[in-house]
């Protein structure tokens, strides 16, 4: 999937065309959601993990994963930043404390909100069963796609497991995108699903 990027990725997609069953080109920048919408048509598989492609997660995390999904007895699978780690969230690989402690905030407000107990509510390594994933209408295309999906499973009453995982931060002037308006949308997101099932 390129969502109309211009640093570069489409050539490199190209090298790899005879790998992979399925390329989407957006024609212009749709954000983080519109990618998973337009993606989601094209899923054959069993289960269904959301990579981004600036690799701060590590693909080789995906066996434990998937592992739990397979056995039969879960449904949705998170990879968390934070847990097992030694003294929590301060041992991970994010950048800076105002990420740290955003994503602590915002992960207490969503597991109030949605009667959870996730310790890394907002990680891009969210897995599922295809036809829970499939089942659930998505409508965000920004970065909102995070709380909308897990409010939306908190709302089928489905428990999702937590799995630790290797991350890897990116700086603002490595293309970090987050800002501090992503947050206030988070929130608002939340809210928005609790109200509108």
């Amino acid at each position: 999937m390129d969502d109309f990027s211009t640093d570069g990725t489409r050539e490199i997609i190209k090298k790899f065309k005879k790998k992979v069953n399925k390329i989407i080109y957006h024609k212009k920048n749709l954000g983080k959601g519109a990618c998973i919408i337009s993606a989601k048509r094209f899923v054959k598989g069993d289960v269904v993990i959301i990579q981004d492609s600036d690799l701060e997660y590590n693909p080789q995390d995906y066996k434990k994963l998937i592992a739990p999904i397979l056995s039969g007895k879960y449904s949705v699978v998170y990879g968390s930043r934070v847990l097992n780690k030694s003294n929590n969230i301060r041992n991970t690989e994010f950048i800076s404390n105002f990420r740290i402690f955003g994503n602590y905030l915002l992960t207490l407000i969503s597991n109030f909100l949605n009667n959870q107990k996730l310790t890394d509510a907002h990680t891009c390594y969210k897995v599922f069963k295809k036809d829970i994933f499939l089942n659930i209408r998505l409508k965000e295309k920004g970065f909102n796609f995070c709380p909308e999906v897990t409010t939306k499973v908190s709302n089928l009453k489905i428990e999702i497991l937590e799995v630790p995982i290797s991350y890897r931060g990116r700086t603002a002037e490595e293309g970090k995108k987050i800002k501090f308006y992503h947050a206030i949308e988070a929130f608002l997101t939340i809210v928005k699903y609790k109200i509108i099932k």
